[in-house]
Order: C-alpha cells, then sequence, then structure tokens
C-alpha cells in the first residue's frame, strides 16, 4: 500500500528525455496518464504535474514513471480536495500569472500560466509550453 504525500513533484525535479532508462512498459505510462488527465478538470492543482508527465508519453523513462508514482501518492493523500464554489456578496475579479523562463531540459521552452477568480472561485486557468525558445 503507497504512503500518502502532501505535493505532486517533488522540489527541484527536472525531468528530461535523456537521465534515465526507458520503461519497461509505455502502454501502461499512456493509461494511467489518460486516466490522470480527466481528474485535471477539477483539480487544478495536479494540471502542471499531470501536463510535465504528459510531455513525455511518446518515450517514457523509469524516471517518469517513479515521478507519476510519487503524483499518485499525492492523488491518495489529497482526494477529498477539488474545486468549491462560495457565495460572497462582493465578486472582485484576480488574475495570477507564472512563467518558468527556459526550464525544460530536452527543448530549453517555457512554460506560462495563469488562473482566474472571481471573488474566492478559481473560474479559468491554463498553463501552456511555448512553441519557441524564448
Amino acid at each position: 500500500m503507497a504512503k500518502p504525500i502532501g505535493t505532486p513533484m517533488a522540489t527541484g525535479l527536472q525531468l528530461s528525455q535523456h537521465k534515465s532508462s526507458p520503461f519497461s512498459d509505455p502502454s501502461l505510462y499512456r493509461s494511467l496518464i489518460g486516466a490522470l488527465q480527466y481528474i485535471t478538470i477539477m483539480r487544478p492543482d495536479m494540471s502542471f504535474t499531470v501536463n510535465k508527465l504528459c510531455q513525455f508519453m511518446y518515450k517514457p523513462m523509469e524516471s517518469h514513471f517513479t515521478a507519476m508514482k510519487r503524483f499518485l501518492r499525492y492523488l491518495k493523500a489529497t482526494i477529498n480536495l477539488g474545486l468549491h464554489l462560495c457565495s460572497a456578496s462582493s465578486l472582485p475579479l484576480q488574475a495570477f500569472t507564472y512563467a518558468d523562463w527556459t526550464n525544460c531540459l530536452d527543448d530549453r521552452r517555457s512554460t506560462n500560466g495563469y488562473c482566474l477568480f472571481l471573488g474566492r472561485n478559481l473560474v479559468s486557468w491554463r498553463s501552456k509550453k511555448w512553441r519557441v525558445v524564448a
């Protein structure tokens, strides 16, 4: 039985296509990633990690599967979390953005994203890898 863990990805972990041996069962990796993509609809805290793991579906390595197992432990620890909508008398619109400037070791492309809140309610979010090198 897996021990629950409090974070979806290890701090400072940089996944790469070249730092590990190939995973023995790529179809298992792809199947698990496919299932995890549905979870991100109601769990934006999982979006970044699932997106990162999806980038290696064509040729998963042992290190990618290890990162996925850690993520599944996080899912076990936080299974009762989700988006909650709250009513309020005031609904200010707030936006937050981020960028990771060329953090991908394989292609040196950046990832950026945003989240929008209406009052205390998260109403939109997105994370995207750039098509060009910054």
